[in-house]
């Protein structure tokens, strides 16, 4: 019937919203779940679909706002797949240590506040901040020497390069015996992971500006350093903030993985480990969250500051941030 009658695309939505709640009230407890139930979440699904299909097209079609409106296809993509990971779950009777649906995951978030706080702080804001700090502020300075050297690029960037294909859970027990069980040992593997990416990128960034540019620059009687600061920098931010981006997930992993290999009793990484020993799986999935939104939530900063930075590069399509 929908598909023969012209119904607005709000109303798909809508359909969709209410047959996801019906669904979700309706769900048996301890048993496994009807095949009707099934094909209503099969349906569910497909009023989302078209609704997020219609909505798209009327986007591009210029009769909806992108700005704003945009927004409601990422979170009805994820709604619905949430919604999917529920009902498959309590449906299907998945043992909660295989996989524990997502209201039990959030009942664990509510209920362990202080201790997911605790594990936030001690691997996000004292071993992801610093580390990627000093890493990418360190790469940068060495990618500006070494443009000036060529002996340094031709000793350092196969090194460079070398480096960035190590394995992690190679440097990080090397980081916890020299630096100790703290967070001091994590923002180590952090820096050691950001470094060369960053280098990598900044050395190729600044060799971005073309020749007739930097013979415009020797025209006007420029220096090195003027030539640097108002040519090359700035011609090369895209792949700085290229390598940021890349470096704000990189982070969160190495510090993450680092502190499987010793750390005090907390940090997200700790926590991990020891829930999946205890067999608290629903525990785990909540870490998991509170890393995926904090880097999420990280990329995202760096993306926006990119977008006002590097606004006149055609990769920035949107303008000004």
């Amino acid at each position: 019937m929908r598909l023969l009658a012209p119904f607005s695309l709000w109303l798909d939505g809508l359909l969709a919203v209410l047959g996801a709640m019906g669904l979700l009230l309706a769900l048996p407890v301890g048993q496994a779940m009807p095949l009707h139930h099934w094909l209503a979440l099969i349906a569910a699904w497909a009023f989302a679909w078209l609704f997020v299909e219609r909505l798209s097209a009327a986007i591009r079609a210029g009769s909806l706002p992108e700005t704003g409106t945009g927004l409601v296809i990422p979170v009805t993509f994820g709604l619905a797949l949430l919604v999917i990971w529920e009902v498959v779950t309590r449906g299907a009777n998945v043992p909660p240590v295989l996989l524990p649906p997502p209201s039990a995951i959030g009942a664990r978030l509510m209920a362990e506040t202080n201790i997911l706080w605790a594990d936030f702080v001690q691997t996000f804001i004292k071993s992801v901040l610093p580390g990627y700090a000093i890493g990418c502020l360190a790469g940068l300075a060495v990618a500006i020497l070494v443009d000036r050297s060529p002996f340094l690029k031709a000793g350092i960037m196969p090194i460079g390069n070398f480096m960035s294909a190590l394995p992690i859970i190679g440097i990080a027990p090397i980081m916890v015996m020299w630096f100790g069980f703290d967070w001091q040992s994590k923002a180590a593997v952090v820096v050691a992971m950001t470094f060369f990416p960053m280098l990598v990128n900044t050395v190729a960034g600044l060799n971005a500006a073309s020749a007739i540019e930097r013979d415009l620059m020797r025209t006007y009687a420029a220096n090195y350093w003027q030539t640097l600061m108002k040519l090359r920098l700035p011609a090369a931010g895209p792949f700085i903030f290229n390598a940021l981006k890349i470096n704000s997930t990189l982070a969160l992993i190495g510090a993450i993985v680092a502190e499987f290999f010793g750390t005090p009793v907390v940090g997200m990484g700790f926590r991990i480990s020891t829930g999946v020993g205890r067999l608290a799986i629903d525990l785990v999935w909540a870490e998991i969250a509170v890393a995926a939104v904090a880097g999420s939530a990280f990329y995202g900063v760096i993306a926006l500051i990119e977008r006002g930075v590097t606004f006149w590069h055609p990769s920035v399509r949107g303008g000004r941030a």
